[in-house]
């Protein structure tokens, strides 16, 4: 089993998984459906190509800087109207849209070394360009980590690979806890963040994931199935 880990940073990044309408969310980490769209950017892969392969990988992440979350408000004039596709000169519409500042993430897939393999190497030449949720907000960083695929499991390589904040020097690593959102296969709280078709037709379904608050290199400090 192979684990593949590489870097989500940036000064805005946002991750909705409940996204209706005229407002936007965004969870507190990298959702499934956001990492595996991203992927697909790296790959080539078009919309309406199948991920079945790329679903089937177990994600994890490491949290080593917590965003904060904020809020965007937007205005548009001129929106098309569904019913006569024109559009609409007259009437203005609002938008609220969630996003975390400053957030630093360590992202983990497990699963079939050839495939994480191929995956490691499109991060580093991508075939069209890669952002963090949305296609404005850009990686402040490289998300291609050189030594990220490694030959373990997923948390061993999320609780030994070294910190990506500047806000912690790597001799003080041991000493600190932090956040970590793992998919399980049994339990845990549900998301609905795991595709189950081609992007295009925009159809996910649930998964389990567990959230722990661990040292990293050490035991577990504590543990919570809630999201």
């Amino acid at each position: 089993m192979a684990t593949l880990l590489f870097r989500l940073a940036g000064p805005m990044q946002s991750w909705g998984t409940q996204s209706r309408f005229d407002e936007r969310d965004t969870q507190l980490e990298p959702s499934k459906s956001g990492v595996l769209g991203l992927v697909c950017a790296a790959l080539g892969r078009d919309r309406a190509e199948t991920i079945d392969d790329l679903a089937e990988l177990r994600m994890g992440v490491r949290v080593d800087r917590e965003g904060i979350p904020m809020r965007d408000y937007h205005t548009a004039t001129g929106v098309v109207v569904a019913s006569t596709g024109k559009p609409d000169t007259g009437r203005t519409v609002v938008s609220t849209r969630y996003y975390l500042a400053d957030a630093v993430f360590l992202v983990g897939l497990e699963g079939s070394a050839e495939l994480l393999n191929g995956i490691h190497g499109a991060l580093r030449a991508p075939h069209w360009p890669l952002c963090l949720g949305r296609k404005s907000f850009v990686p402040s960083q490289p998300i291609y980590l050189p030594d990220g695929l490694v030959q373990t499991d997923l948390m061993t390589a999320l609780k030994t690979f070294p910190p990506l904040s500047s806000d912690v020097h790597e001799s003080e690593w041991g000493d600190q806890s932090c956040r970590f959102v793992v998919e399980d296969s049994a339990e845990g709280a549900v998301r609905f963040d795991e595709p189950v078709a081609p992007f295009a037709e925009r159809r996910f379904g649930p998964r389990f994931v567990k959230t722990l608050q661990l040292t990293p290199g050490g035991s577990d400090a504590s543990h919570s199935t809630h999201a």
